[in-house]
């Protein structure tokens, strides 16, 4: 081929490759031959420079004849060696996508005399993967009591839950974990009204319970969780109240999980020195009437130690155990538990007349007694709620 005509064919091809550089469709190359194409490509990088480039890659992995594909790329390769061409980008890894960390199970121990309860929430998810469990020990006085945990085996999860159902002396039920982080929820809230903060040790656990509003302030919480998680009673609203089971409430501290349950015996040691010092007078009383200065050193250790914010307290211990006995298979455990809280809560209703509040105050009161005589250690009877030493 001459070289006029070949200049020719290069100018013609080189007109097709600036209308595709401006977005049109490929020039239709099969009857070019490549020492026109090469020239055309040559003019081209010539013209556009880095602009280029793009058609240049379209043409050198879409071209149909071989030796047009090789063309393209040599022409890439000047471009590259003049410092104009694009730096090959390396294929990316893959982005894997990981589900945020939440809760997927949690487990509540009974209610200990000071108020305080254990949860243990397991998270899954986050970048690390696994899974990952919060120990926590919540007072309905104090808050956030100590934070615990790490990353945990399924297989050592199994273990700890076997020796936890064999160890301790509170009933411990699983619950959804939506309903734990909301007791936390709770707790934090408590921490704001008190001006107080968590122990240091939860902060690393604080982001994963997420924004779950406390359980006092979720309106429909009952209608969204399962009732076997609920434990609070909506505002205005009580359950029936058997007249005989009220006057069978102080039962209820028979029972193994509440042993522990009665007022604080610091709060009551001027009841039980009146108590004592009746018992040991040598002015010789009728039983009757020994009984009935007890019943008042009783009455006045109620009315100072139960006003309405500790009923409404003890009220919603009640309500927690009687849900761990329903879901432990104790019915009329729970229905008592039940009954008792709602005469606690009524306003109307005399503590003083209540069977459960003048056994929580009576035994505090002989609990104070033993401490009075020097029989037992102050401390060793605290129902103050006390953060717990770690082992």
């Amino acid at each position: 081929m001459t070289a006029p005509a070949l200049e020719g064919e290069a100018a013609a091809c080189l007109a097709g490759l600036d209308a595709a550089l401006t977005g049109g469709p490929l020039p239709a190359l099969a009857a070019v031959s490549s020492p026109a194409l090469d020239l055309a490509l040559r003019a081209l990088a010539k013209q556009h420079g880095a602009a280029a480039v793009p058609l240049l890659e379209r043409l050198a992995g879409a071209a149909a004849d071989k030796e047009h594909r090789r063309a393209a790329r040599r022409a890439l390769y000047r471009l590259e060696q003049a410092g104009l061409a694009r730096a090959a980008v390396p294929p990316g890894r893959p982005v894997v996508t990981r589900e945020a960390e939440h809760p997927v199970r949690a487990w509540l121990s009974g209610i200990d005399g000071s108020g305080s309860r254990a949860a243990w929430i397991l998270f899954e998810g986050g970048l690390g993967g696994g899974l990952r469990l919060c120990s926590l020990i919540l007072n309905d006085e104090a808050g956030i009591m100590d934070a615990a945990g790490g990353p945990i085996a399924r297989k050592r999860l199994e273990a700890e839950l076997r020796a936890l159902r064999e160890s301790q002396k509170l009933p411990w039920v699983e619950v959804d974990g939506r309903r734990a982080c909301a007791l936390v929820a709770d707790a934090l809230a408590l921490h704001e009204r008190l001006g107080t903060v968590p122990p240091p040790e939860f902060a690393r656990w604080r982001k994963l319970i997420g924004e779950v509003k406390p359980q006092a302030s979720r309106a429909d919480t009952r209608e969204k969780l399962p009732a076997a998680f609920t434990v609070d009673t909506p505002s205005g609203v009580e359950p029936p109240r058997d007249p005989a089971a009220i006057a069978r409430s102080a039962e209820l501290l028979d029972l193994p999980e509440l042993m522990g349950w009665f007022i604080d015996p610091a709060r009551v040691q001027h009841e039980a020195l009146a108590l004592l010092q009746l018992r040991e007078s040598r002015l010789v009383l009728s039983d009757q009437i020994k009984a009935e200065r007890e019943a008042t050193i009783v009455n006045g250790a109620i009315e100072a130690q139960l006003p309405e914010a500790a009923r409404r307290r003890w009220a919603a211990r009640l309500r927690a155990m009687a849900e761990i006995f329903r879901m432990t298979g104790r019915p009329e455990a729970g229905a008592l538990a039940e009954d008792t809280a709602a005469a606690l809560a009524d306003p109307e209703q005399p503590a003083t007349a209540i069977p459960f509040a003048r056994a929580l105050a009576a035994r505090a009161i002989e609990m104070a007694s033993e401490v009075a005589l020097g029989r037992t250690r102050l401390d060793d009877v605290t129902r103050a709620p006390v953060r717990r030493a770690r082992p």
